[in-house]
């Protein structure tokens, strides 16, 4: 049985703000098919309490802190999260909870699997029976990021959208959840998140030629201008339930950030520096282009 492993994720330190990311089978060891976060939790509960058949978890603290308790069945272990850098990798057939959450405690969770309620077991009686009784194996996820024979994309502010995400709310807090290539229109290939942004910082100022995003203000609000080379609109992100998907092609800029904003971030592909357009002139020059080709 694979044990729990704590994963010191990259951190990148900025004036404007710190930023964490998370690449697919590099920084953790499976393909990302849901990302979740968990949010509004009323002092002494408790979250989780059950383990899986196969699905694989990262557990991370955007904000806050928390407990998270393991028990194969032999042992129990306690691990406290309270760095945004720092996520627990926590592989299938072990039992888990979530506690001890401090005020205003934000938990990200990316999964191997999308959500089956067949592959829970919440109660401890059965764990230990499935564990005598039976050899779980690891969902086995296959990833579909393909960088072949893409073409640049010429997308327009018109192109882009809000998308209101699923909410789960009981009297332990609440609960949204993503699923890959289903809520959003495009498999997570990156996960990145800022945090600690002071007051007056601006993020972003770039285009992508192929990456889509989606942006998120899991906690505070912030403002996303979106400038295509000719129109422009300013969108306001205040809830964790909404996301704004950006396709490719659009100049974004994230500004006016609330104090202990957590701006999250999923995306379509992996980090790659030829993907990014960071200078207005060369955007201006990249949308000129594309509209003769159009």
């Amino acid at each position: 049985m694979k044990r729990e492993e704590i994963i010191e994720l990259p951190k990148v330190t900025d004036r404007r703000g710190n930023l964490s990311f998370i690449e697919a089978e590099k920084h953790i060891p499976f393909p990302i098919a849901r990302a979740y976060w968990i949010y509004d939790i009323p002092g002494g509960q408790k979250r989780g309490s059950h383990a899986f058949k196969s699905q694989h978890e990262v557990i991370i603290a955007l904000s806050g802190s928390f407990d998270v308790l393991l028990d194969d069945g032999k042992e129990k272990r306690v691990h406290t999260l309270n760095r945004s850098y720092m996520a627990l990798y926590v592989p299938n057939m072990l039992w888990r909870s979530l506690g001890n959450f401090s005020t205003n405690a934000l938990c990200l969770v990316l999964t191997s699997g999308s959500y089956s309620e067949d592959d829970y077991i919440r109660n401890y009686k059965d764990f230990k029976k499935v564990l005598g009784t039976e050899n779980c194996e690891s969902s086995k996820i296959f990833s579909l990021y393909d960088t072949t024979n893409r073409q640049p994309q010429y997308n327009t502010v018109f192109d882009c959208s809000l998308i209101e995400f699923p909410v789960i709310k009981n009297r332990a807090g609440c609960i949204t959840p993503v699923h890959g290539e289903e809520t959003i229109p495009f498999g997570i290939n990156r996960v990145f998140y800022i945090y600690d942004i002071p007051s007056g910082a601006k993020r972003g100022v770039h285009a992508h030629k192929h990456c889509h995003e989606i942006l998120i203000a899991a906690s505070g609000s912030f403002e996303v201008e979106l400038n295509d080379g000719i129109n422009k609109k300013t969108v306001l992100l205040n809830r964790p339930t909404y996301g704004l998907h950006i396709p490719p092609g659009v100049w974004a800029t994230e500004k006016e950030y609330s104090s202990g904003v957590v701006c999250l971030a999923l995306a379509s592909d992996v980090y790659d520096t030829d993907d990014y357009i960071n200078t207005y002139t060369d955007f201006k020059k990249y949308r000129q282009n594309g509209d003769k080709n159009i």
